[in-house]
């Protein structure tokens, strides 16, 4: 049986927008987002992709040769999210380890810190948000790669 339009008996069901599914998805990519809602008369859209978090083996070809030889054994022996001086990610955002493009970085694998000093920089809506060490000690790992987007609690680095 064909449906009339207005017969009050059949119930209408919102069709689906690919189109903003589409730009929804784009927006997660451009983000780095990992999931985005977004709901319009009653209709709500949900966009989310997963990750897998990139493995050791894949952060320390990242990194300059010398900052791998040193970090190797350090990152085979500890778990970050286990570790005391784990230094999570307060913000959604992209990380960036100096202060301006092609800056040497704030601090270096085996580099002192103190409690204040800037680790590294998340930027979240176009604003620049310095991170700053959370103790005093000695950095041992860094677990996030220049121009990496992050998630809040994320784990960036590791001060011992």
């Amino acid at each position: 049986m064909a449906r009339k339009p207005g017969n009050p008996s059949m119930p209408k069901t919102p069709a689906i927008d690919h189109d903003v599914i589409r730009d929804l998805a784009k927006l997660l990519d451009e983000t780095g987002l990992t999931e985005i809602e977004f709901e319009r008369d009653g209709v709500s859209v949900r966009v989310a992709r997963h990750l897998s978090a990139p493995s050791p083996r894949a952060r320390s070809a990242e990194a300059p040769p010398s900052a791998a030889i040193s970090s190797a054994p350090a990152a085979a022996a500890i778990d970050p999210t286990q570790h005391p001086g784990v230094v999570v990610s307060p913000m959604v955002g992209t990380v960036y380890l100096g202060p301006a493009p092609g800056a040497r970085p704030f601090i270096d694998i085996g580099g002192q810190v103190k409690t204040g000093e800037p680790l590294l920089i998340i930027e979240a809506m176009k604003t620049m948000n310095q991170i700053p060490a959370p103790r005093s000690g000695t950095v041992i790992q860094v677990l996030v790669a220049d121009g990496q987007p992050v998630e809040y609690g994320q784990p960036l680095m590791v001060i011992e």
